[in-house]
């Protein structure tokens, strides 16, 4: 079984390089500030921007003109008629106009989805190219990102529920978010006249996006409407994963930790989620951890307390070094098939001197 994982890994990577290959397991990852900052996509050019995003490689460090097959590409979004492949270079013409903002300290970044598209007649291919100022949200993320495979978002039909997807699922450790009414229409960028309308916004917007999310992917969530006097002014979310579709939920970004998967259970990922109380870690980060520490939540949960108390830039890859640097044995302690090793004494503040080479 792990050997047919690495070799689906294999030729995936290599079609990938060909072009033309999509596939609605691929993952796509992105920044939590970019699914936060507001923007205007259709509910076609939500999905291409996104299956475009799920090409790209985790070991990647630049964007490459990702090559489509036409009739592939729109299979994928879902386009029967024909007749309406020639409307593409029309809508990756409109999509190049979007332009978006997202905030860096003191500067606001203006930038499009895409640097380029093209499209040559009677090859039955497109070509797309990411705007390179998106590396920084797309690339390398070492924190704050959220990965979902691409199959949670090709069967929604309202633009609202795609993005609502990925704002509760970016929050989805959280379990419960309040968003102002005002803000939640900014971000999902909900602007026509009847969304000045609560009943509008709930019936269109809300209610839509909670049946399609439960029925076709991996989280739902139920509300709560919090009021000011008598109109609503904020909404209370409840996320959940979404038990009856859970196949389709979070993939991983490696073929090493794919191949583990099966052996570590879902309680102690959860468990090391919530041992991060102040970061927002997330599924692919905790498998990491668990297996760089051997799967000891005790140890997990040590070094976080310790790193908290420090000015670290890359929690997590701190932490890593530090599961990985303990070699003093301990007393007997329970073991189970993953979590198969003797417990160990923590020294930090003499590993830490190790790690960074002090001593």
């Amino acid at each position: 079984m792990i050997m047919l994982k690495r070799c689906i890994s294999i030729i995936n990577m290599v079609l990938y390089s060909w072009g033309g290959y999509v596939d609605k397991d691929y993952i796509v990852t992105k920044s939590n500030k970019l699914i936060a900052c507001n923007y205007d996509l259709s509910l076609q050019e939500q999905k291409i921007i996104l299956t475009l995003a799920s090409m790209v490689q985790p070991q990647d460090t630049d964007f490459k003109p990702y090559i489509f097959k036409i009739n592939e590409f729109m299979e994928l979004l879902n386009v029967k008629d024909k007749s309406k492949y020639v409307e593409i270079p029309k809508i990756t013409k409109v999509l190049m106009q979007k332009v978006f903002e997202l905030k860096q300290e003191n500067k606001i970044l203006q930038l499009a989805w895409l640097s380029s598209a093209e499209y040559e007649k009677g090859t039955g291919t497109i070509e797309l190219e990411f705007s390179p100022k998106l590396k920084t949200y797309m690339l390398g993320l070492q924190e704050f990102y959220t990965s979902y495979k691409l199959v949670n978002i090709l069967s929604l039909k309202s633009k609202y529920s795609i993005r609502l997807y990925e704002i509760l699922k970016s929050n989805l450790y959280k379990k419960c978010i309040e968003i102002e009414i005002e803000e939640l229409k900014k971000m999902l960028y909900a602007n026509e006249k009847s969304y000045n309308v609560y009943q509008n916004v709930k019936n269109k917007v809300i209610i839509q996006a909670q049946k399609e999310l439960k029925n076709k992917t991996d989280i739902s969530f139920d509300f709560t409407e919090i009021k000011t006097g008598r109109k609503v002014t904020s909404i209370k979310f409840y996320i959940k994963e979404n038990k009856a579709l859970n196949e389709i939920t979070i993939g991983l970004a490696s073929s090493e930790v794919a191949a583990t998967e099966e052996s570590i259970p879902s309680l102690d990922i959860k468990e090391v989620q919530t041992i991060f109380t102040k970061h927002n870690i997330t599924e692919l980060e905790a498998i990491y951890i668990l297996k760089d520490s051997n799967g000891n939540l005790d140890l997990i949960k040590q070094c976080y307390e310790y790193a908290s108390n420090k000015n670290i830039n890359n929690v997590v890859g701190y932490i890593r070094k530090l599961v990985k640097g303990f070699n003093k044995p301990q007393m007997e302690s329970k073991k189970d098939s993953f979590n198969d090793y003797e417990q160990r004494i923590y020294d930090f503040d003499d590993l830490e001197k190790k790690l960074l080479g002090l001593e």
